[in-house]
This record gives C-alpha cells, sequence and structure tokens, in this order.
C-alpha cells in the first residue's frame, strides 16, 4: 500500500529530472476528459462511445444483431471520425517528433478547437436534439477522442493511454506479489480513478440536463492543459524528448 501511494504522489508531483517530467499528470487530465466525454457521447447522444472503441465496436455488433435502443450508424460515424482524429493525430505526432512538449501543446489545442464547436453547438440547439446535431456533436468528438488516444500511444508513458483501461486494470491485479512484482501501481490507481471520476461527473451533469456544461467542463480542462503543457514545455528538459528505440 505504501509503495502504491508513493507511486501515485511521485506520478502527480514528479520529481526533478524524472523521465517522464509532468506528462502523468497531465494524460491523467486527459483521462478524466475521457469519462466525461464518454458520459456526454453514452447518455446524451443515443448510446454510443466516441473514446471508448472497444465498447463501441461491441455496440456495432449488437445494433446489427438487432438490439433495441442501439444505432449501428452512430456506432459507424463514431467508429469513422475516431479513426480520422488517430490519423490527424498520427501526423501532429510525426511533425513534432522530437519534443514531446510541442506534440502535446499542438494536440490539446487542436482538441480544444473540437470541443469548442460542440459546446457552441449544443448551446444552440434546440430540445429535443435533432439528428443533425447528435451526429455532429458525435464526429467532433470522435475526432477529439481519436487526436488524443493517438498523441498518448506517442508519448509512451506506460499506463496513460487516456482512453483504454483494461490492461490498467490487468496489471493492478496480476501484477501483485504473489504473480511479479507492481511497477506502477499507483498510476495505474490513478488512471482509473480519473476516467471513473469524469464519467461520475459527466454522468451527473447530463443526466440532470446539462450536457452543455459536461463539455464546457470538457472544454476547460483541455485548454487548461494546453496552457500548461505551453508553460512547462518552454524549457529543455529530459521528459520533453521522444522515447529512444532500443
Amino acid at each position: 500500500m505504501s509503495r502504491m501511494l508513493t507511486d501515485a504522489v511521485r506520478g502527480l508531483r514528479p520529481a526533478w529530472g524524472e523521465r517522464h517530467g509532468p506528462l502523468p499528470a497531465l494524460l491523467l487530465t486527459l483521462t478524466v476528459v475521457t469519462g466525461l466525454v464518454d458520459a456526454v457521447s453514452y447518455l446524451g447522444l443515443g448510446r454510443v462511445f466516441v473514446g471508448n472503441m472497444t465498447g463501441n465496436v461491441v455496440f456495432l455488433g449488437f445494433a446489427l444483431g438487432g438490439t433495441a435502443g442501439l444505432s449501428a450508424l452512430a456506432s459507424v460515424v463514431a467508429l469513422g471520425a475516431f479513426l480520422a482524429g488517430a490519423a490527424a493525430g498520427g501526423r501532429v505526432a510525426d511533425r513534432h517528433a522530437t519534443h514531446r512538449g510541442h506534440l502535446l501543446r499542438a494536440a490539446t489545442g487542436l482538441q480544444t478547437v473540437l470541443v469548442a464547436v460542440t459546446v457552441a453547438v449544443a448551446a444552440v440547439q434546440d430540445t429535443p436534439m435533432t439528428p443533425a446535431v447528435r451526429y455532429t456533436l458525435i464526429v467532433f468528438l470522435g475526432l477529439a477522442m481519436g487526436l488524443q488516444t493517438a498523441v498518448a500511444r506517442r508519448l509512451a508513458v506506460p499506463d496513460l493511454t487516456t482512453t483504454v483501461l483494461t490492461q490498467t486494470l490487468t496489471g493492478l491485479a496480476a501484477d501483485t506479489p504473489g504473480g511479479g512484482e507492481p511497477s506502477r501501481p499507483g498510476r495505474r490507481l490513478l488512471s482509473v480513478l480519473a476516467m471513473f471520476a469524469g464519467a461520475l461527473v459527466g454522468a451527473a451533469l447530463v443526466l440532470h440536463g446539462h450536457l452543455v456544461a459536461a463539455l464546457a467542463l470538457t472544454l476547460v480542462l483541455l485548454a487548461a492543459t494546453c496552457g500548461a503543457v505551453h508553460r512547462l514545455s518552454a524549457g529543455e528538459a529530459a521528459w520533453v524528448r521522444p522515447e529512444q528505440k532500443a
């Protein structure tokens, strides 16, 4: 337990010169964003995920199998938007391949713009939500989440993909003193809690009729992350250099 707490604190307040520097804390914020966005998409846009593509692929199978209340079209649109965002994220990563700080700043800046569009669209929508508004939100949120996932993958901070928790949870359960020494238990736990917190807050807002507020909170977190990265990556600290391939 003490090792887990120590590891968690180091993730939030890294020691000077640590390999990944402030990236764990910044990526944990983006993990909260994923929880918020998936709460909006699942609860407010018709039972579809824009961040969790594993769940979305399963939903697509269910919908094609005839399950009531699920839309195959919405799942396909979300998948397409996510993949397009991931492709864009790959290009952004190639452009900023030598500086992880500049990479994350560019990605969160683009995400901020994409989510700002959803806030504007949702704020002027009529009630009930029209299909055009619904699919616009799915597309722009899917683009933002695909971009985020691709960039997090390129940043290569262990256990912080920001959108997928299956391997993280497996590591928490499997890498125990009885089955292997845990390497980053605190970081893994923080990742799970971050997505849980985002989903919890997002669900509370959407279920009480505050979908725009949930998107606005997402926008604030992204803008704050972008600003923090801009400030923290101004120097040439060790963490901004990309991982060296073996």
